[in-house]
């Protein structure tokens, strides 16, 4: 069998103009920092850099939210590699137990061997029949490795 990839779908309709969007208010927030900060007593006032600063965070945070499209599963005869939101595993097939995807899971799972489940973050419920293909397919390859 061939290799597979798989990658989270409708997480990217959300993440990709939520992203856009926090950098853009960030930005429109950033022209209105002029004149007085505000406080009492005090001579200060915002500067070029604090409206720098504001479109820094907004690019910062749109990047954080970007995070979430970075989950992928490849896998070909040989292993898995699974690569989620934070860290990643690259397992050989025998020491995978069983591709499980629960009722009430929000993602796919692999059962190790030592009783440890490594989340698959690629393959998410919301994606239905994406992540149900993307399932069956790292079955067959794990089964095809086990005969």
């Amino acid at each position: 069998m061939t290799a597979v990839l798989y990658r989270p779908k409708k997480i990217r309709w959300v993440a990709v103009p939520l992203a856009i969007a926090l950098a853009l208010f960030f930005t429109v927030i950033s022209f209105g920092l002029t004149g007085s900060a505000g406080f009492q007593n005090s001579n200060a006032s915002f500067q070029r850099g604090d409206q720098l600063a504001m479109i820094g965070l907004g690019i910062l945070l749109g990047l954080g939210v970007l995070a979430f499209c970075r989950p992928r599963v490849t896998a070909d005869d040989d292993g898995v590699h699974v690569r989620n939101v934070i860290g990643g595993y690259d397992l050989p097939w025998n020491v995978v137990r069983a591709v499980r995807f629960d009722r009430n899971s929000a993602w796919a799972h692999l059962e190790l061997e030592n009783d440890d489940q490594v989340p698959i973050h690629a393959l998410q419920a919301v994606d239905k029949d994406y992540a149900v293909d993307g399932v069956r397919a790292l079955r067959a390859l794990h089964s095809a490795s086990h005969a």
